[in-house]
């Protein structure tokens, strides 16, 4: 029961501090000192152009793509570290 409780809480603060740091990052992308935080890249087979499989009978679509900005990378951070320091005894 320990191992679940920890998975629980573990994705809990990876989830939380991908939300926070995309709320932060679109909130300070306006912000002249603080723009940085928005600087966006994105990877993966993109949305636009998937990778096709045409089969006659059905086209089979596939794309992937994965955004990540600063603000979400220090906040997952700052989410992981917390998850460390707060969850030691589950």
């Amino acid at each position: 029961m320990k191992g679940i409780n920890k998975t629980i809480a573990f994705l809990f603060f990876l989830l939380a501090g991908v939300v926070l740091g995309t709320v932060l990052g679109k909130l300070c992308a306006g912000v002249s000192f603080l723009s940085w935080l928005a600087y966006t890249m994105s990877v993966g087979l993109g949305t636009s152009s998937p990778l096709v499989l045409d089969l006659i009978v059905f086209k089979l679509s596939f794309g992937f793509q994965l955004n990540v900005n600063a603000a979400q990378i220090l906040c997952v951070i700052t989410a992981l570290i917390i998850y460390n320091k707060t969850c030691k005894s589950l």
